[in-house]
């Protein structure tokens, strides 16, 4: 069992989780997803193992739902020392899959550099930019 502190109120919360036995933690989100985040995680070499996660109370949109349960995600990831918070939804489980796909994301950029998605997609938006600019240099 892995223990996670819920900081707001002091507890430690005991998920149900087998590290390499490929069971994951439900999120509430469709199993084609769960899959997808599993897959992106192991090429990552993003181990649950390697994470510590806090749940501390959110601010902002949603009311007193929001601001009275914990459901901002707190990510971090030990031997990267990589941090993330996402308080994106109201819910925690949700919240929890967009923390570890955040956290794919980073990991990602810092192991693949000019080669990550994110870097090709910014690279292709640049080059387009660019032919528009030769366009209007034309007439």
């Amino acid at each position: 069992m892995k223990q996670h502190k819920d900081t707001s109120r002091g507890k430690l919360r005991k998920d149900k989780f087998q590290g390499q036995a490929g069971y994951m933690i439900n999120f509430g989100i469709t199993q084609q997803k769960k899959q997808e985040l599993e897959q992106r995680m192991r090429n990552c070499n993003l181990l649950e193992n390697d994470i510590e996660e806090t749940f501390v109370r959110s601010g902002g949109a949603g009311g007193q739902k929001v601001n009275k349960s914990s459901t901002c995600v707190h990510l971090k990831h030990i031997p990267s020392k990589l941090s993330v918070k996402v308080q994106k939804s109201r819910s925690q489980g949700l919240n929890r899959y967009y923390a570890r796909k955040q956290m794919c994301e980073l990991l990602e950029n810092k192991l693949l550099g000019k080669e990550s998605l994110k870097d090709k997609k910014i690279e292709k938006i640049r080059k387009q930019k660019d032919r528009r600019r030769r366009r209007i240099k034309k007439f």
